[in-house]
């Protein structure tokens, strides 16, 4: 399905309600794991920081090698990095004069497989896992 088109309903009377879950119910933990999913999806929402978590998808690595590989000037790629740091998406450890990035937020790197999955398959082989 393409971005942007509705999924497709189907079934009948009975089975769409059946599919409604949260009718009647207590809606608070539904709309506490929303604003959750809000920050995620904030923190992961710019070009620059979803190419940084699909190559830190991939493995540890340093500042240089995150700018040769991306094609991110410095000063943007420790702006984003500094983001996704601070929203505890990635790990920060420092070894001599070079810092080494990682990803550490499971969600995001399931997030991150989902796009893939969708939008990128056939442009970049999946990382086995």
């Amino acid at each position: 399905m393409p971005l942007g088109q509705p999924a497709e309903n189907s079934g009948t009377p009975e089975t769409q309600a059946e599919d409604k879950p949260y009718v009647g119910t207590d809606l608070s933990p539904l709309q506490a794991r929303a604003v959750q999913a809000s920050a995620l999806l904030k923190a992961m929402a710019h070009p620059d920081r979803l190419i940084l978590l699909c190559r830190l998808s991939e493995g540890e690595f340093c500042v240089g090698e995150l700018e040769d590989a991306l094609g991110i000037r410095q000063p943007s790629l420790s702006q984003q990095l500094g983001v996704l740091r601070q929203e505890g998406l990635v790990d920060a450890r420092r070894q001599g004069k070079h810092v080494y990035y990682s990803l550490k937020s499971v969600e995001a790197a399931e997030v991150m497989a989902v796009l893939h999955k969708r939008l990128c398959s056939d442009l970049i082989p999946p990382v086995p896992g």
